[in-house]
């Protein structure tokens, strides 16, 4: 089973625990696009589903498919989100925000029910950190909010480079407008310690930490899924 194998069969297991009529959170990523296109399947069957899309991406994806889209706006209490993660423990803390869009994808999964990640088996971790942690950030003063992430990750004895994320001949830009700072610590032995303190530093819009988010990661391997609790 190749990687794309392993996100269908999340995606597929993930896609179980959607009942018709939901108002459901639609995350951003690869292992995501899969879910939406099973999702689409159902959709064009007669399933009934209002989607919240996390990033434009997911939702150009959407409707191109045909998944029924509505806005946070229009629906802002929702009764299930599924996303994918970029790292994932065993107390279903994750690393999220590759793609860039961390800020919705936090704000759709606190609007939520419930989460539930679907990811493959080179996502779950023992410790949060190999995967670079990004952090959005609001362009105006970002060399003082950069030095203000130094400074608090030195106190929590973290290191190394913290650096803007590019995209072609410039910097990448969130859909919010804001930047990206990709934080490589490598190993974060206090995630929760450091989401608290990335949360207190004023140009800090969000971070890529989600704690106690995810109810549920069903992980996908070459076996087929497994699920993980944290009961």
């Amino acid at each position: 089973m190749d990687a794309r194998q392993m996100k269908i069969k999340a995606a597929e297991a993930a896609l179980e625990h959607v009942e018709s009529g939901m108002r459901l959170g639609i995350g951003t990523g690869s292992t995501a696009e899969e879910f939406v296109r099973l999702l689409a399947e159902k959709a064009a069957s007669g399933f009934q589903i209002s989607g919240v899309p996390t990033s434009e991406r997911t939702a150009r994806l959407c409707l191109e498919l045909g998944v029924p889209l509505k806005s946070l706006d229009e629906l802002p209490e929702l009764d299930l989100t599924i996303d994918g993660a970029d790292e994932v423990d065993g107390k279903l803390r994750l690393i999220k925000g590759g793609g860039g869009a961390l800020l919705r994808e936090k704000i759709v999964a606190s609007a939520s029910a419930r989460m539930i990640v679907i990811a493959d088996e080179s996502k779950v971790v023992d410790v949060l950190g190999a995967f670079k942690l990004p952090i959005e950030i609001n362009p105006f003063g970002q060399v003082a909010t950069r030095l203000a992430i130094e400074k608090t990750a030195s106190r929590l004895g973290l290191a190394g480079d913290i650096v803007v994320r590019s995209s072609g001949d410039g910097a990448f830009m969130t859909d919010g407008g804001h930047l990206i700072l990709d934080a490589s610590f490598g190993r974060i032995p206090d995630a929760d310690a450091l989401a608290v303190e990335l949360n207190a530093i004023p140009g800090v819009v969000e971070h890529g930490l989600f704690i106690e988010m995810a109810s549920m990661a069903i992980i996908a391997g070459p076996e087929g899924a497994r699920t993980l609790t944290t009961s």
